[in-house]
């Protein structure tokens, strides 16, 4: 599922879009390109104790592909496929999903070395893919948690933030989300916990937790 080519997909399908409505106008290319060029990514942090940041994320994930874009996540701290990795392999070649963890339990304060080793790949591997240009919008998913689990050092997230290039998406999803990255972000959402259904004893399954 890793994108082709060195073009970043949203330019491609502008221009492919431009090209099916005015027969390869100059002009209207030439304009588009302005666009591409002046266009400014966004940050977006996903945080708090409520269900829904990894499928927000994912929410977002599914409109950019709707407008063209490629977009790469990283999961930080999970070991499986879960439904919208499945999904992602089966329908849609514009994503690429990578695991940086283990599917099991993280010890908070006392992390097992493979679990930091692990996160260090993925926060290696997200500055690879940033760099890349090969895509429109990178989520790192759960990277607030491995940061507060000392898995990885936050002032290395917070150089990914800075240095990022200036026409990239970046999404960071989980709970604990550090003041710091706070203040690096253009849009914070907090999702807060109201009610769950596994204090009333009801387990989770397939197509609502993973």
């Amino acid at each position: 599922m890793s994108p082709t080519g060195s073009a970043r997909g949203k330019k491609g399908h502008t221009m492919r879009k431009s090209q099916e409505k005015i027969g390869n106008s100059p002009k209207k290319n030439c304009r588009e390109d302005v666009l591409d060029r002046h266009r400014r990514g966004v940050v977006i942090v996903l945080t708090g104790d409520g269900k829904g940041k990894t499928t927000s994320a994912f929410g977002q994930l599914l409109r950019a592909v709707g407008q063209g874009y490629r977009v790469c996540v990283i999961q930080f701290m999970k070991g499986r496929k879960y439904g919208e990795h499945l999904a992602a392999e089966k329908y849609l070649p514009e994503v690429t999903i990578h695991l940086a963890g283990l599917d099991s339990f993280v010890m908070r304060g006392n992390p097992a070395p493979v679990d930091i080793e692990l996160a260090l790949q993925g926060l290696e591997l997200a500055r690879i893919e940033i760099a890349s240009g090969a895509y429109d919008m990178i989520i790192l998913d759960e990277i607030n948690v491995a940061v507060d689990f000392n898995l990885i050092p936050l002032c290395d997230v917070l150089d990914l933030i800075r240095t990022r290039p200036p026409d990239l998406d970046l999404i960071l999803t989980g709970r604990y989300a550090p003041v710091e990255i706070l203040n690096l972000a253009d849009t914070v959402s907090e999702v807060r916990e109201v009610k769950h259904h596994y204090h009333a004893g009801v387990k989770d399954r397939a197509g609502i937790e993973y």
